[in-house]
């Protein structure tokens, strides 16, 4: 194999004068994304549900040099899926839809934090709490069902 075509070892390894100090994790202000999270220690990973390459036929050398026929490559591809119709929001084909109204906010809320923060005495009666900000991780059901309603556009 040569070594345009190398894998591993047989490509460019940088010797320890290249080797960069900071080589950690990106700052917030330093990468492309945008999901609300300011520290990327606290950006949750779901790791996959099968592992990514042993189901593969180039894991060995022997198996990269012997390539694949069209058949395996054809083998392997997916169908994309098509949602059925009548799965979204107000387009229930049955029904007379669902109500699209100022009642349910459109966006969502972070981690919700009462008052007491959940270690003091509860002072306070009502079911009241403040939007924390987004955590990171995954969020539970419950927490990805809360949303923010504008008091504002609400009807009265």
């Amino acid at each position: 194999m040569d070594s345009a075509g190398g894998w591993g070892d047989d490509v460019y390894q940088p010797d320890q004068s290249e080797v960069q100090d900071d080589a950690g994790l990106l700052g917030a202000e330093d990468t492309l994304e945008s999901d609300g999270v300011n520290d990327p220690l606290d950006r949750g990973w779901s790791p996959p549900e099968r592992p990514w390459a042993v189901e593969r036929k180039d894991v060995t050398a022997a198996e990269r040099l012997r390539g694949e026929t069209l058949d395996e490559r054809l083998a392997v591809e997916l169908p994309e899926v098509v949602a059925p119709d009548g799965d979204g929001i107000g387009d229930s084909l049955d029904s007379d839809g669902e109500a699209l109204d100022n009642e349910v906010g459109t966006i969502r809320s972070g981690r919700l934090v009462a008052p007491d923060e959940g270690a003091h005495g509860d002072e306070e009666s009502r079911l009241i709490a403040t939007d924390v900000g987004i955590d990171g991780a995954a969020a539970s059901a419950e927490e990805a069902a809360m949303h923010i309603v504008d008091e504002d556009a609400q009807s009265g």
